[in-house]
């Protein structure tokens, strides 16, 4: 009876945290609020601009393609979904534009669009188009809340319903490298790997789309 009565609980609370993205129509499994998503992403994103050499984009002419590009982006984003009538969905975003230096080819949007783009990625990219195409789809993986699909398998169900807090507030160190790990920041293997391939999908193909809307 005991178990039943679990299965019943967790059954219950998948449910419960289970949402349809508004845009693809498919549903996402989410534990975490966006909200406490966006005020992770706040601290990370301050934390690792201090660690890392940030190009300014008023001295950079690559760092300003980086803000201008970005910029392009996130209007186009936001025009589509107020015509959608979703523009609650971005609530809480203050994008911002990073170009950092760093020979690794990558780049990254956290939830509230928290953008970086590092130096060794612009050498493939090489010109404006291609660089609108990369910061199109990690932008798409973060409005499309993948982070958060991410951080809630890797979490599992011991942060399900009222532990969910408990969790947070007693693993931090655990939830920070969820969060990172959800975010491109680090190792990504095993189970999330079958799931990260629809999200890239999704990512490619919104992204181009908001590439080619912005120009």
């Amino acid at each position: 009876m005991t178990r039943k009565i679990t299965l019943l609980f967790l059954s219950a609370a998948l449910l419960i945290s289970c949402s349809q993205n508004a845009v693809t129509g498919r549903s996402q499994f989410k534990l975490l609020p966006e909200s406490e998503m966006q005020s992770m992403a706040v601290q990370q994103y301050q934390q690792f601009l201090s660690e890392n050499k940030v190009v300014s984009s008023s001295v950079n002419k690559d760092a300003e393609m980086v803000r201008r590009v970005g910029q392009r982006i996130s209007k186009v984003v936001e025009d589509y979904y107020a015509k959608k009538g979703l523009s609650s969905t971005l609530e809480g975003y203050k994008w911002e534009y990073n170009l950092v230096d760093s020979k690794e080819a990558n780049a990254w949007c956290m939830p509230g669009g928290k953008i970086v783009v590092y130096t060794g990625l612009l050498p493939i990219t090489q010109n404006e188009a291609a660089l609108a195409v990369v910061m199109g789809h990690e932008v798409t993986h973060a409005i499309f809340q993948h982070g958060n699909e991410r951080m809630s398998q890797q979490l599992g169900t011991e942060v399900l319903g009222a532990g969910l807090q408990v969790a947070l507030a007693n693993k931090p160190a655990q939830t920070q490298n969820a969060f990172m790990t959800a975010f491109g920041l680090g190792s990504q293997v095993g189970v999330l790997l079958p799931f990260s391939r629809k999200h890239e999908l999704e990512a490619d193909h919104y992204g181009l789309l908001w590439a080619a809307m912005a120009g």
